[in-house]
């Protein structure tokens, strides 16, 4: 299986999470309105490679003659639904500019929390699941 779009698509996000770190670094409050641009543009394309992994990777994963194979992508596919869950979650909290200048710590915290989640996730994909992938 290719799965040189879902890597590209992690290079890219990853780089959104860097410029996010980079408006916040020049100020929560001062740079709210670009935060919020930063984040409306980050929940859709994660949206997108979220439903691109539903409809292809998982399912093919869970063809796999490989039983392991198989049971890594439901696994995967399983604790998915929590980070996204968690992911959306964060994004309707801060989903106005507003809310995100009027409480500068409590936004980075919460920021904080899910990128890291994020982050973790994405490397353990790139680790562990991809390479599983690419052997179908």
């Amino acid at each position: 299986m290719d799965i040189e779009r879902f890597r590209k698509e992690h290079v890219d996000l990853m780089a959104a999470v860097t410029s996010l770190r980079e408006l916040v670094q020049h100020g929560i409050s001062e740079q709210a309105v670009a935060i919020h641009r930063q984040l409306s543009a980050m929940s859709s394309a994660i949206k997108l490679h979220l439903a691109a992994e539903d409809r292809m990777l998982y399912p093919a994963l869970a063809r796999a003659a490989d039983p392991v194979v198989a049971r890594t992508g439901r696994q995967f596919q399983e604790e998915m639904g929590g980070l996204a869950a968690a992911y959306m979650a964060f994004a309707a909290r801060w989903s106005l500019a507003a809310r995100i200048a009027a409480d500068p710590q409590e936004f980075r915290d919460d920021a904080n929390s899910v990128f890291k989640a994020l982050h973790l996730r994405v490397q353990r994909e790139n680790r562990e699941l991809y390479p599983l992938a690419e052997r179908l």
